[in-house]
């Protein structure tokens, strides 16, 4: 048996809570690995409460990303990795536990220079960015304005945009997350409840931006939206402040662009550009070219606050649960 948070049925978080369940056992092409951390995102709160447009029969175990040590390696899987190797994968759902027994196409060595906590909270985010500023063909010297800079996906953008050579202007809710953004390579800061987003987007850019990273939506799409020069991308990821609404006119005028990114569709139906994607990702964090941040940890029984924090925008950084 193990410990596992269970959301035994969609809706509240009072549906969710941590029980013993039945120790996994590895198949052919899997590998059994000790959970060392599981990343929490965004997304898990609002699957547990049904809100997602995925809906997983209950009860199940929430949490797509873990870290952690392979423990034995079933058939077919020999030569891949071997007991005692670090290792990282998103894994969908049923991350929030002790053990998990993981296909083995799903697992990445994880770089020596990366934590558990780090390995459980880097790819769903890193890729996430990178994805979108390859569709939105960043070129070194641009500049980039990063929204919801405090969060996981807003924080990979400042960093993965600083690492191909871009000025980025972190735009976030709090002193506190602009700070985190200015520690991975923000160069310019607004605090977009108290200041004019637009207004002061082109003042620090120096006339406008080129590329958007919008995990925020709401109001803030269109001020981003107007913020950008000619020809400028607006990259649309999320919506955790509401689904926003752009005028098409401001489309128009300077040839901008809006560009839809959800890299999780993406590298479902590419599996091979995917994998070269995280390749990708492995090889800058182990040349020192990314910095993902040190996120806080909880344990298990705090999933459900975690998820909350989350989902009313109060978090600053990543965060892992740790068995």
């Amino acid at each position: 048996m193990m410990r596992a948070v269970v959301c035994k049925a969609l809706g509240p978080f009072d549906n969710v809570a941590v029980e013993q369940v039945d120790s996994p056992s590895v198949g052919p092409g899997q590998v059994l690995v000790a959970v060392r951390a599981a990343g929490v995102n965004y997304v898990d709160g609002l699957m547990c409460q049904g809100r997602y447009q995925i809906k997983f029969p209950t009860p199940y175990v929430p949490g797509g990303e873990i870290a952690g040590d392979v423990l034995a390696v079933g058939e077919e899987v020999s030569g891949l990795f071997a007991a005692g190797d670090r290792v990282m994968a998103l894994t969908g759902f049923g991350a929030f536990c002790e053990q998990m027994a993981i296909h083995s196409a799903s697992l990445v060595k994880m770089p020596d220079v990366l934590s558990y906590a780090q390995g459980a909270t880097m790819i769903q985010s890193y890729a996430t960015a990178l994805y979108a500023l390859k569709r939105a063909k960043l070129r070194e010297g641009e500049k980039v304005l990063a929204l919801g800079a405090g969060g996981g996906i807003g924080l990979a953008a400042v960093d993965v945009a600083v690492a191909l050579g871009a000025s980025v202007v972190a735009a976030a809710s709090s002193a506190a997350k602009l700070s985190a953004a200015v520690a991975v390579g923000a160069g310019g800061t607004i605090a977009y409840e108290d200041e004019d987003l637009k207004v002061r987007a082109r003042q620090i850019s120096g006339g406008g931006v080129d590329v958007v990273i919008d995990p925020v939506g709401g109001d803030k799409s269109e001020a981003a939206l107007r913020a950008l020069r000619s020809f400028g991308r607006l990259c649309v990821i999320g919506f955790t402040a509401g689904i926003g609404s752009v005028p098409l006119n401001q489309v128009l005028l300077s040839n901008r662009s809006v560009i839809g990114i959800d890299w999780g569709a993406w590298a479902a139906s590419d599996p091979p550009g995917n994998r070269k994607l995280i390749e990708e990702l492995v090889t800058m964090v182990s040349a020192g070219k990314l910095h993902p941040a040190v996120p806080a940890e909880r344990p298990l029984e705090d999933a459900t606050q975690v998820m909350d924090d989350l989902l009313e925008r109060r978090t600053v950084g990543k965060v892992v649960l740790v068995p």
